[in-house]
């Protein structure tokens, strides 16, 4: 156990003892009125400091749990449909191929592609939003294939570029 330091302690002392004389010296209404206003005081410290806050962050979370529900329920479709993308078995090469040049007039007649090993290389002028939409989530979920690069730029509402895909065949490891 410590000793305090004696000067801390006289200095300590020195200044309570005017404090203590008043209070001595006070009737017995006058201690009542200061205890009541500590206790007030103190009340008032306890709310601004620990219930308050506590309150707030409740009343904050009760509106948030909504949003954070809706947002969770959002995350669990993402995670299902990774989880269901993950599980499809790999297509041949060959396969891909075929489904992604099926679905390339999706993508407007000026749509070409050129194909190295594992790689397709899409080339497109001239096209919608939605069909360059439509066209990427339906080679992902049929081609297997999935975005490596895009060079995209977009004119009057309609998207020109190139694009880089890849496929996971059975024969990778």
């Amino acid at each position: 156990m410590r000793t305090p330091n004696p000067a801390l302690h006289n200095a300590w002392h020195s200044a309570l003892d005017p404090l203590r004389g008043r209070w001595a010296q006070s009737s017995a209404r006058e201690k009542t009125l200061l205890r009541t206003g500590a206790a007030l005081l103190a009340l008032a410290l306890l709310w601004w400091v620990a219930i308050s806050p506590a309150l707030r962050t409740l009343r904050d979370a009760q509106l948030r749990g909504p949003a954070l529900q809706t947002q969770m329920q959002a995350m669990l479709q993402l995670q299902a449909r990774a989880q269901a993308l993950q599980a499809q078995p790999k297509l041949p090469a060959a396969d891909s191929k075929a489904l992604l040049e099926a679905a390339l007039p999706t993508l407007g007649a000026m749509a070409r592609m050129t194909v190295s090993g594992e790689r397709a290389t899409i080339t497109l002028e001239g096209s919608t939003a939605e069909a360059l939409a439509q066209w990427l989530a339906q080679v992902r979920l049929n081609a297997h294939a999935r975005p490596l690069e895009m060079h995209l730029t977009r004119t009057q509402g309609l998207w020109s570029g190139r694009m880089v895909l890849q496929w996971a065949s059975a024969s990778a490891p």
